[in-house]
């Protein structure tokens, strides 16, 4: 039996969820697929996947063993790439998933700059506002803003991003515009579904004096850009970072408010399974995004 065919045919029908779809992407037999599971179970003497009728799930066993088979698959990727080529920059395909405003105002011009300097590399993005499992996705890489919630990866900080509070002028108009945190309550603020509270938001003045705001959110959502065009219609006030609503700020849709009580920077932090055996491309993307992003005008 090859070893690393075995790996990579189990990391297919993982990827793709069943042994029919990893035999037509490899051009195999359901049964020659269904074969080299079975030896490769036999060899390591444990079960890698539950097999229904429905649907294939890993095993605990098999989870650790799919992390790092996707790890030593990518190494012998870019060891056989490079092979006889003096050139060392980075190649393969780098996975990744971002939040979906970050993706659309940083990640992709970002990548693109990259993709420029290292044309060997290729990229599969997957843009979410929800926490991915990137051992489940088959992901290499996350971008992600806030505190690092995930205590099984590794969070390097590559950059951080000011939160603003905002409304539009027809709100603070017809509304008044807050001139404390207290007066939130008295006003339709809205929440952010992956917050860590979505009802509170925090601020503070100065080193010591720091403030809690609760309130009973009017309109919830999952996607900050969402929020923001709600609040730029003038339903009510919303919080975000810098890159979704600097821009509505700019065009004049949104004013920023409470700016006297600032609320906590959030770190930018790129999130990776292990520092071990992490492949070249992922070190070098995340250097990378980390000197792009401390080149951008009010850090993101």
């Amino acid at each position: 039996m090859d070893r690393f065919a075995a790996m990579n045919v189990f990391c297919k029908v993982v990827e793709l969820g069943s042994f029919a779809a990893a035999a037509e992407h490899l051009e195999m037999s359901t049964s020659a697929v269904s074969r080299q599971l079975a030896q490769l179970e036999a060899l390591l003497d444990a079960r890698l996947l539950n097999r229904s009728t429905r649907r294939l799930s890993l095993t605990e066993n098999g989870r650790a063993y799919y992390e790092r088979c996707l790890q030593l698959l990518a190494e012998l990727e870019e060891v056989e790439e490079m092979v006889g080529n003096a050139d060392a920059s980075p190649r393969g395909t780098l996975r990744l998933t971002a939040p979906i405003s970050f993706g659309a105002t940083h990640l992709a011009p970002a990548l693109g700059e990259f993709a420029r300097l290292h044309p060997a590399m290729k990229f599969d993005v997957q843009l979410s506002d929800r926490p991915v499992d990137l051992i489940e996705e088959g992901l290499d890489l996350a971008i992600r803003i806030g505190r690092p919630a995930h205590q099984n990866l590794v969070a390097r900080r590559i950059g951080s991003t000011r939160l603003l509070t905002c409304a539009s002028p027809d709100y603070l108009a017809r509304h008044g515009t807050p001139q404390s945190p207290q007066e939130l309550a008295q006003h339709a603020c809205f929440a952010y579904a992956y917050a860590e509270d979505a009802n509170a938001w925090r601020f503070q003045r100065g080193a010591e004096t720091e403030l809690q705001v609760r309130f009973e959110a009017s309109i919830g959502a999952n996607n900050g850009t969402v929020l923001a065009e709600l609040a730029a219609a003038g339903h009510g006030i919303t919080r975000a970072p810098e890159f979704i609503l600097g821009p509505y700020i700019a065009n004049g849709r949104l004013e920023a408010i409470l700016t006297d009580w600032p609320g906590p920077a959030l770190p930018i932090s790129a999130m990776y399974p292990s520092r071990k055996h992490l492949a070249a491309r992922v070190r070098s993307f995340v250097s990378f995004m980390e000197a792009w992003l401390a080149r951008q005008p009010a850090q993101a």
